[in-house]
C-alpha cells in the first residue's frame, strides 16, 4: 500500500496538463474500464487508475468525480452503456480539485445538466481552474466550473431513498471531500466510504507548511475517517482499494469482492504512517540547518 501510494504520488507530480493528458502515465491511468454494478444501486462508470461513480434511484442519480477532461467521454459511454440516461444526473459531486478528477466536470455538466456541488476551500481552484494551486501553481489546470452549491461537513443530499453525506477531509487539498451513503444489495445494507484522498504527497508539514494549518487537517481527517463506518470501500484512484483485482474476482463470481472494511482500515493505517514518516524526515532534516 504505501508503494503504491508513493508511485501515485511520483506519477502525479509528473503531469503537466494544459487540459490534456501530457504523459505516458496519465494516458495508462484513464485506460477504459468496462461499466459494472459493485452492489445494488452503486456502479463503477471510471477508467482503470482514475475512479468515477454513478449512484441511481428512480428519482434521478448521483455522479462522483469526472476524471481528466478526456475520461469525461468515457464516463458519458459508460453510463449510456449501462442503460442509464445522462440527463437523468441530478447530482454532480466531487473529491477535490485536482485534474485527474475534477477536469470533466464542467463537460459532464453540459451534458447532464446536473447540479454541481463542491466545498467551499476547494470552490476557488473549481472556479479558476486549478491555477493558483498551493502544491502546482498553473501546471495541472482544467476547464473551470463553478459550484452551484456549497456543501459543508455532515451535509446530506438525498434523491428518492438515497442520501449522499460530505465529510470534509482536506489536507490533500484544502477542500478534499470523502463522500458516504448506505447502499441496499438484496436483504442486506452497506455502508459505503468513498475516500476523497489521504495522499501526503511531497507536502511540507515541518516549519513553512504547503499551507498554514496542512498538518492539523491531516490529522483531524485521519480522526475523522477512522470513525466512519465503511464495509464497502472506494476511492479516487482505483489502485488505493485494489480495484483492478477486486473487479476481476467480480466477474469470477464473487459477488462480495468490494466489501473490504480491513481494506479500509489498513488503507488508513498505511495512509498515516506515510504521513507521520514525512513529518519525522522534515524534523530531522530541519534540525541539521
Amino acid at each position: 500500500m504505501l508503494r503504491t501510494t508513493v508511485t501515485l504520488a511520483v506519477c502525479f507530480l509528473a503531469i503537466h496538463s494544459a487540459f490534456a493528458q501530457a504523459d505516458e502515465t496519465s494516458r495508462s491511468w484513464n485506460k477504459p474500464v468496462t461499466p459494472f454494478r459493485i452492489a445494488g444501486s452503486l456502479y463503477y462508470v471510471g477508467a482503470v487508475e482514475i475512479s468515477s461513480y454513478l449512484i441511481v434511484t428512480q428519482e434521478g442519480h448521483f455522479l462522483l468525480d469526472g476524471g481528466f477532461v478526456e475520461t469525461a467521454p468515457q464516463i458519458e459511454r459508460n453510463i449510456t452503456e449501462l442503460g442509464f440516461k445522462l440527463t437523468d444526473v441530478r447530482f454532480l459531486l466531487n473529491s477535490h480539485a485536482h485534474c485527474d478528477h475534477a477536469g470533466g466536470l464542467a463537460e459532464l455538466k453540459k451534458m447532464t445538466g446536473a447540479k454541481f456541488l463542491a466545498s467551499e476551500r476547494d470552490a476557488p481552484m473549481l472556479r479558476s481552474g486549478g491555477h493558483g494551486d498551493f502544491r502546482f501553481g498553473d501546471t495541472l489546470t482544467f476547464p473551470p466550473i463553478a459550484p452551484d452549491q456549497i456543501v459543508h461537513d455532515g451535509e446530506a443530499f438525498g434523491l428518492g431513498n438515497q442520501i449522499m453525506i460530505a465529510h470534509l477531509t482536506p489536507g490533500h487539498t484544502k477542500g478534499c471531500t470523502t463522500w458516504t451513503t448506505k447502499i441496499q444489495d438484496g436483504n442486506k445494507v452497506y455502508d459505503v466510504v468513498f475516500v476523497g484522498s489521504q495522499s501526503a504527497l511531497d507536502y511540507n508539514f515541518v516549519g513553512r507548511e504547503s499551507y498554514p494549518g496542512i498538518r492539523g487537517d491531516f490529522e483531524r481527517s485521519f480522526e475523522l475517517l477512522n470513525s466512519l463506518p465503511c464495509d464497502i470501500f472506494l476511492a479516487s484512484h482505483g489502485s488505493l482499494f485494489q480495484l483492478v483485482e477486486k473487479h476481476e474476482r467480480l466477474l469470477h463470481g464473487d459477488k462480495n469482492s468490494f466489501i473490504d472494511p480491513a481494506g479500509y482500515k489498513r488503507y488508513l493505517r498505511e495512509s498515516e504512517r506515510e504521513f507521520r514518516d514525512k513529518i519525522d524526515r522534515q524534523k530531522a532534516t530541519q534540525q541539521k540547518l
